[in-house]
């Protein structure tokens, strides 16, 4: 019988086992269920499903449940970091579109001026190009609809304009000159998104410095970046002024490209971590075509997020001298998730640090999205725009670079030479007329005035001189006062040369675009200035 006591007592462990769990899992499968108006359901996986659950499931009215979960949605993101962000569905398109190499449109830049869309240019090699529209034109219809008046936002436009390649929006313009709508049916196409906004040679001292204007991160900014030094190397150049002001960021990536043309192998770009998101590294692979190059880095207040980890890398690195204003001080990873309806959100998962070991990202507070956008105005009004000694580090810890120098962290990158605003030009009557956009609308409307005889300007330089003795100034006082600015002569007086070169810009740029715009418009600026003493003076090394 002994032989019989093993099996056995196996046995009834095995069935005792058995009623356990079947106990224990009745009892948590109870526990998944909840009774409601007699009725039985499963208990979902957070609260936030049950009450939309129940809301469904008994509310007194008929109710949208899907405007809910958007609002819920949106309501949830507002609680975290400032940059994670929900995009629904009929923003994701133009949202992502911003960063793409090219979009879909029908080719043409636009300003909305008196509640009306005006044409600035057409995009040369886009669908409108050759169908006869122009600049200056002002569209007042969109497929046999008005389209003026104040709803009118570039939102709206872009919305209306931008669409799938191939298919077809009819539009209507009125021309100067003439009371007659004219119609064109025109199908959309690619057009190309660049981010090197200008490259040109500066002659100083003997010297040819190359300047490239990078004003974003997106698909093909690296591509750009290269061919634009490539070009200049090519003019003579044997220094560069790599500007990275009002540059907010984009795509990481296309900012460690163009570090590594710089650095040498094995130097630190940038690292990346998070709560959830492994560290992750990126390190020059010593390819780089530039590693020799003396060049600067411009940076001010609204350079951000990418910007900020080439600047942080060159500056860690000992590579370059950075010039210019503290950085915005956007350090902060982002994943953009889809949803199964076409939205998606963007959430933060991991935070940028320099090669030094400096968080990129400013402080904030979780949901107070107020606070850090008037973080900027506050560094005005502290003076950090004017002066270096007020600008102030959260974080007091020194951390050192390559060879030794001391930075500081807490947000943003400090410039290695910091210049400040020069409001010595900037009056009463300036600010008026500059903040109102006053400026720019008299240059637009000077430029459709005169654009016959402006297109006859193949240069920037030839066509300044051709407005330097047109001397419009009287003809721009008076535009300013039917708009209810009285003129001060005194005032004019001592703003007359910064309003000359700032309306002599926007008109050149009517007529030659960006190319033409940014030499004449940054040939004055005191931080190129600094840039180019720095480095003819053999400071930049």
């Amino acid at each position: 019988m002994k032989k019989y006591v093993f099996p056995t007592l196996t046995i009834i462990c095995l069935l005792f086992g058995f009623l356990i769990g079947n106990a224990v899992s009745n009892k948590v499968n109870a526990q998944r269920f909840y009774l409601h108006n007699g009725q039985l359901f499963q208990q979902p996986d957070s609260k936030i499903d049950q009450v939309l659950e129940l809301i469904e499931a008994g509310y007194v009215d008929p109710i949208n449940l899907d405007s809910i979960t958007e609002e819920v949605t949106k309501e949830i993101i507002k609680r975290l970091d400032p940059h994670s962000s929900y995009i629904p569905k009929e923003d994701l398109d133009m949202v992502n579109s911003e960063l793409s190499a090219s979009f879909s449109g029908v080719g043409v830049q636009f300003s909305i001026q008196n509640d009306t869309v005006q044409v600035v240019a057409v995009i040369s090699g886009g669908p409108c190009e050759g169908l006869g529209v122009l600049a200056g034109d002002k569209i007042v219809m969109v497929n046999d609809s008005n389209f003026t008046g104040k709803t009118i936002t570039n939102e709206r436009v872009m919305h209306a304009l931008r669409g799938p390649k191939g298919t077809e929006v009819k539009i209507g313009v009125v021309r100067s000159g003439t009371d007659e709508v004219l119609q064109f049916n025109i199908t959309r196409g690619d057009i190309p998104v660049h981010s090197v906004d200008a490259k040109f040679i500066i002659e100083s001292k003997g010297e040819k410095i190359g300047f490239v204007r990078v004003s974003r991160f997106a698909e093909n900014t690296y591509d750009e970046f290269i061919s634009a030094l490539a070009s200049l190397r090519g003019q003579g150049a044997n220094s560069y002024i790599i500007d990275l002001r009002e540059n907010s960021g984009g795509y990481m990536d296309q900012a460690i490209k163009m570090a590594n043309e710089f650095l040498s192998k094995g130097d630190m770009i940038v690292y990346s971590e998070g709560r959830a998101y492994p560290r992750y590294e990126a390190r020059a692979t010593g390819s780089g075509r530039f590693q020799r190059d003396k060049f600067v880095v411009l940076i001010d207040n609204f350079s951000a997020s990418a910007s900020e980890i080439f600047a942080g890398a060159m500056q860690d690195n000992d590579r370059a001298m950075i010039i210019g204003r503290r950085s915005f001080g956007k350090g902060l990873v982002q994943q953009q998730i889809p949803f199964a309806d076409g939205s998606a959100i963007r959430l933060t998962v991991a935070r940028y640090y320099t090669p030094s070991g400096r968080c990129i990202q400013k402080p904030y507070k979780l949901g107070d999205q107020e606070d850090y956008e008037m973080d900027l105005l506050d560094r005005f009004e502290n003076g950090e725009f004017f002066s270096a000694d007020s600008v102030h580090f959260s974080d007091s810890t020194v951390y050192m670079t390559k060879e030794g120098r001391q930075v500081m962290g807490g947000g943003g990158i400090m410039p290695d030479v910091f210049v400040g605003r020069d409001t010595t030009l900037y009056t009463p009557y300036f600010n008026i007329v500059s903040n109102r956009a006053y400026t720019y609308q008299f240059a637009y409307q000077y430029t459709n005035r005169h654009r016959k005889e402006l297109n006859q300007f193949a240069d920037w330089q030839t066509l300044e001189k051709h407005l330097l003795k047109a001397n419009w100034v009287d003809e721009f006082v008076a535009f300013a006062k039917e708009k209810g600015v009285e003129p001060n002569p005194e005032q004019l007086a001592i703003s007359r040369p910064l309003l000359v070169r700032i309306v002599n810009a926007y008109i050149v740029r009517n007529i030659l675009n960006d190319e033409g715009f940014y030499p004449l418009f940054e040939r004055d600026d005191d931080i190129v200035k600094e840039a180019v003493e720095q480095l003819t003076s053999g400071s930049a090394n």
